[in-house]
C-alpha cells in the first residue's frame, strides 16, 4: 500500500524553508510522494495575501524542483479546511493509500486548536520537522516565515536567500507581494 505525506500550508510564498523540509522528509521518511497542500481557506481565519491560484503556482514552481512531489488541489477539491476532515475525505477518495503528515514543530502550540487532533493521529503518521527557532532537537529548518518574506518583498528587500529562484522568479513576473 503506497504512502502520500500531506505537507499544507499557506506557502504565501512559498519559502526556502518549505523547499528542506520537503527534500529532508522526502530524503529520511520511507513515503512514496509527497503532496503539498496549499490551504484554500485558512481554517483559523489567517489572512492570505496570495490569492489560491497563485499560491498553487508558486507550489507547482517549488515541487518541480523535488522528486516524488506534486501540488494537490485536495483542499479545494474537498471543501475541507480542517485536517481531519481532509483526511477523512482522502481516505474515502483513496482507501488503498496510507497517509502521512508533515508538521513543523511551529505548530506544535495550535495542535489543542486543532479539531479531533486526535483522529488526524489515527488517520495519519505524524512527521515532525524541526523549524529553525521552534522547540529543539532534529534538523533544524532555516529560520524564515513567508510573513517575513512577504515584508522583505513588500518593502524592497533582498529574498535571494529566502525564496527559490523559480517560485521567486514567478512571483515577479505576477507582480505579487509589493
Amino acid at each position: 500500500m503506497p504512502e502520500i505525506a500531506l505537507f499544507g500550508g499557506s506557502f504565501d510564498p512559498p519559502h526556502v524553508g518549505h523547499l528542506l523540509a520537503a527534500a529532508y522528509v522526502l530524503a529520511i521518511e520511507p513515503i512514496d510522494e509527497l503532496w503539498l497542500v496549499p490551504v484554500y481557506q485558512h481554517p483559523f481565519a489567517k489572512p492570505l495575501v496570495g490569492g489560491y491560484e497563485h499560491r498553487v503556482a508558486l507550489c507547482e514552481h517549488l515541487a518541480a524542483q523535488l522528486p516524488r512531489t506534486r501540488v494537490s488541489r485536495a483542499e479545494q477539491e474537498s471543501g475541507e479546511a480542517r485536517t481531519v476532515d481532509l483526511l477523512e475525505w482522502l481516505n474515502r477518495k483513496h482507501p488503498a493509500t496510507r497517509w502521512a503528515l508533515v508538521l513543523g514543530t511551529d505548530l506544535d502550540a495550535e495542535k489543542p486548536q486543532w479539531k479531533r487532533f486526535d483522529r488526524v493521529q489515527q488517520l495519519a503518521r505524524i512527521i515532525t520537522v524541526q523549524r529553525g527557532g521552534y522547540g529543539d532537537g532534529g534538523v533544524a529548518i532555516p529560520e524564515v516565515s513567508s510573513t517575513q518574506v512577504r515584508a522583505l518583498l513588500a518593502s524592497g528587500g533582498d529574498v535571494l536567500r529566502l525564496v527559490p529562484r523559480a517560485v521567486l522568479q514567478a512571483i515577479r513576473d505576477a507582480g505579487t507581494y509589493r
